[in-house]
């Protein structure tokens, strides 16, 4: 019997609107906040960051962490050449990952007009 392969799953979906209203009223306190420099460098548009906004918290469910006082920017959520959605962790969420023996972060990104969602699977060695 080899050893067992778990996967860690997490999902997300937000309004749009509702991240634009935050940004409305809390402005860069909001911003700065959630999202790190690079994020906020590359992803300008509201849809952009809800939809990452929505990748952080499925990211969050994934490492069953909810609760753990991970920092919202110690998951950064960029993309490589090919477009294709990357999760970097740094801190306590990368501790987290580590305890549970996830490698690999898969995600997935999706937005309408109205809402974003994220779908987040962690695979373990």
């Amino acid at each position: 019997m080899g050893m067992r392969r778990l996967q860690y799953v997490g999902v997300d979906i937000i309004e749009i609107d509702r991240i634009g209203k935050l940004i409305q009223h809390w402005g860069e306190t909001f911003l700065q906040r959630v999202y790190t420099p690079s994020e906020l460098k590359l992803y300008t548009n509201t849809s952009s960051l809800a939809v990452r906004f929505a990748a952080k918290e499925a990211v969050l469910k994934a490492l069953e962490a909810c609760d753990k006082g991970i920092s919202w920017q110690e998951i950064e959520v960029l993309a490589e050449f090919n477009g294709k959605p990357l999760v970097n962790l740094s801190g306590k969420a990368k501790q987290q990952a580590s305890e549970l023996a996830i490698r690999e972060l898969n995600i997935s990104l999706s937005h309408s007009k109205d809402y974003a969602v994220a779908f987040v699977v962690g695979e373990t060695t």
